[in-house]
């Protein structure tokens, strides 16, 4: 790009960036408010987004103020009320694609044209959450295999597991059993592609993409994204690698109709089944469509005090229904123990991120101009003591504790699927992740069978790793464990 050109779009966001400012003067500020030193607040995001999100919301009332973005101001929002203008808020208003389309840049990056074009989501919201036990056999039987692949019992011996790598490559296996089927969920290369673990790769190629876009001509997207990012070609990869099972499905789709002997029930079957006009024939898209990212729950670890309690459910729900769907249901420990993971290490310091597309005004006579990204701040709201007695200390059994005293019309609000204003680890309202149950079900099963099989703890000397936290995400760090055979009695 000229430099003639570069100066006028830089001038051009800073015009927009203190105009738009201008509009927000009524909302606090945390950091700075100069549409110039705003841009360190910013860079200090980056790292201390935690502090800044708390500093926000108890210094304000009612929790509404705002922080300077690189591109744009963001405005967060709190207290029951306010949430639920924004809840309540229709998508041609508050939008939630353009600030995933900003940031992930899919034309380029994942070669998605249309974000709007979402029926994998009613895949998942029908078929999959609604066939969970009858497919949980399969989940208990993935898991089991997995983990003695990649945790090898010798005798009665300790044995030092690298935790991080080693539950992604578990958690990928039982996750692509049920999106793609075997024997493609244990081909090793195809795992390695869809690790969950990859995630911070991933956001830094996402990251690195987006802030091109900004400084470059249209016209060199394609380009600027394939010299800077690798999701292209490891998605091309992950395209070859699914490709024979596709072309071998659709060549029975096309001789025997929706019906044939042995016909896969897995996610990739259902929308292959559902795909129409260009996606009838999707190698790219039915990749993409199965390309998924997984949180890994590595602070299961660090549960010295509550291991023998939460064995004991395990063992007496076992018991009484077997390693079932509905066994996995009554262990309310340690589903409790998963809500609280979500709230004192969620994987987001931000939830329900919207960019406003019009002037949108909060019940509250304030106005949000267009232009501006609306937040709330999920990480603030769960170490809010007005909420939870004692936010700062992780109580493991917590939400046990609540559903034990409420009625039982009650209790189904404290379960780790449950989503609401005050826990927004899923996100909120009709937008709320779709795929939640699924994943809860599966991190259930896998906590269950590690307690019931294993004893677990850190490597001599070694404990909880430092977790890194940049642009409002969490990233877990690298631990050994050491595992040995359960030894009972």
């Amino acid at each position: 790009m000229p430099a003639d050109e570069f100066s006028l779009k830089v001038s051009f966001l800073m015009g927009f960036f203190g105009v738009l400012f201008l509009f927000l003067d009524a909302i606090p500020t945390v950091g700075f408010s100069d549409p110039i030193l705003s841009y360190f607040s910013a860079l200090r995001f980056n790292f201390d987004g935690v502090r800044m999100l708390k500093d926000g919301y108890q210094k304000t009332t009612p929790g509404l103020f705002k922080i300077a973005g690189f591109r744009r101001w963001m405005v967060l929002i709190a207290g029951s009320e306010l949430i639920e203008d924004v809840k309540r808020a229709s998508d041609d208003v508050l939008s939630g694609i353009e600030p995933a389309i900003e940031l992930l840049q899919p034309e380029y990056t994942l070669g998605i044209l249309d974000m709007n074009d979402t029926f994998h989501i009613d895949i998942i919201r029908s078929k999959l959450t609604r066939n969970i036990a009858v497919i949980f056999k399969e989940v208990r039987e993935e898991l089991v295999m997995a983990m003695d692949d990649f945790i090898p019992m010798s005798g009665d011996e300790w044995v030092k597991v690298p935790i991080q790598e080693t539950l992604q490559r578990v958690i990928c296996c039982v996750t692509n059993r049920i999106f793609v089927g075997v024997p493609l969920c244990r081909d090793y290369d195809y795992q390695t592609l869809n690790l969950p673990g990859q995630s911070l790769e991933i956001w830094h190629d996402h990251q690195l993409v987006s802030d091109a876009s900004q400084a470059v001509h249209s016209l060199l997207y394609p380009i600027v994204s394939r010299m800077i990012s690798s999701l292209p070609s490891q998605i091309q990869q992950e395209i070859e690698l699914i490709r024979p099972m596709v072309e071998e499905r659709i060549a029975k789709l096309e001789e025997y109709g929706e019906d044939w002997d042995d016909k896969p029930d897995d996610l990739l079957m259902w929308l292959m089944s559902r795909a129409k006009g260009v996606e009838s024939y999707p190698f790219n898209v039915l990749g993409k469509r199965s390309h998924k990212y997984c949180t890994v729950f590595l602070r299961i670890l660090n549960i010295s005090e509550y291991i023998e309690p939460l064995r004991q459910e395990v063992d007496a729900v076992i018991a009484e229904d077997g390693r079932t769907k509905a066994g996995i249901d009554k262990m309310y420990k340690i589903d409790s123990f998963i809500r609280e993971t979500q709230r004192i290490d969620g994987f987001t310091l931000l939830s329900f991120n919207r960019l406003a597309l019009r002037p949108f005004t909060l019940s509250n006579g304030v106005t949000i101009p267009a232009g501006t990204l609306v937040s709330i701040p999920a990480s603030a709201i769960h170490t809010d003591e007005r909420i939870y007695s004692n936010p700062d200390e992780f109580d493991g059994f917590r939400f046990a504790k609540l559903r034990e005293s409420e009625e039982d019309t009650m209790t189904s609000r404290h379960q780790a699927v449950s989503t609401s204003n005050e826990h927004l680890a899923f996100g909120l309202g009709r937008h709320a992740c779709p795929g939640r149950f699924f994943a809860v079900n599966e991190v259930k099963a896998l906590f269950a069978h590690i307690i019931a099989t294993y004893d677990i703890k850190f490597e001599e000397g070694k404990g909880v790793p430092r977790e890194l936290c940049i642009a409002g995400l969490r990233f877990p760090g690298k631990a050994n464990v050491m595992f040995r055979t359960r030894q009972k009695g």
